[in-house]
């Protein structure tokens, strides 16, 4: 399952990047906003930093001719090999199968529903981008719902991929991990909680101590 970040600040991703085997960065206008700086300039500067790792940028036009212009746009400005993240409504549809009859790489997000990853796949999008916390919020199954997802995605033989998004806690991001997704994107607040145990410091901790006392406070397997 590859694993993506799903904010903008540019000094938590380094910090991510450095601990953890991520694939690469998500944002949305939302998360760009909150960097509170001219999106481009956010933007090269995580290109920047992750190379050629899936970066994921969102357009915002209501029409599919805005769109596509803003396609191209970030095409030119982060490199071809940018996802485009177009919402999942009729106009977006017809960006999907536009950019990807170009050549592009295409990820449907804002699903909600299965019946919207079918034909996100029909669209020809690379990934599906459901929003599992959010299905929760409407009295939905967010889980339940992308598995369902999952299966249609196998059944049907499509070769979009689910990218889950909107996570609230780690075990959702398990979940789909143990159902074979593909991919998510993870806040670094729940990223950082995938290895926060404190059975695991604790047992850490007496292994060291036990050293210690065999070898002397502060000593290593490298300096005994």
């Amino acid at each position: 399952m590859k694993i993506l970040i799903d904010d903008a600040n540019i000094e938590s991703i380094k910090e991510l990047y450095a601990v953890y085997p991520v694939d690469g960065v998500t944002t949305n206008p939302t998360i760009l906003k909150k960097a509170g700086r001219p999106p481009y300039e956010v933007l090269k500067e995580i290109r920047a930093f992750i190379g050629y790792n899936d970066l994921h940028v969102q357009v915002v036009g209501d029409t599919p001719d805005i769109m596509l212009q803003e396609a191209a746009r970030i095409h030119k400005e982060l490199g071809s090999y940018t996802f485009i993240k177009v919402p999942t409504t009729p106009e977006g549809l017809q960006v999907m199968r536009a950019i990807k009859n170009a050549g592009g790489r295409v990820t449907a997000t804002a699903i909600y529903t299965p019946m919207q990853l079918f034909w996100a796949a029909k669209a020809g999008a690379d990934y599906a981008a459901p929003y599992v916390n959010r299905i929760d919020n409407l009295s939905g199954n967010g889980i339940a719902s992308v598995q369902t997802m999952q299966d249609i995605l196998e059944n049907h033989g499509f070769m979009t991929k689910i990218l889950g998004a909107s996570f609230k806690n780690v075990q959702q991001v398990q979940a789909l991990a143990a159902y074979g997704c593909a991919a998510a994107t993870v806040s670094p607040d729940v990223l950082h909680q995938m290895l926060k145990n404190d059975s695991v410091t604790l047992a850490v901790q007496a292994f060291v101590d036990d050293f210690h006392s065999l070898a002397g406070e502060g000593r290593s397997m490298a300096d005994i």
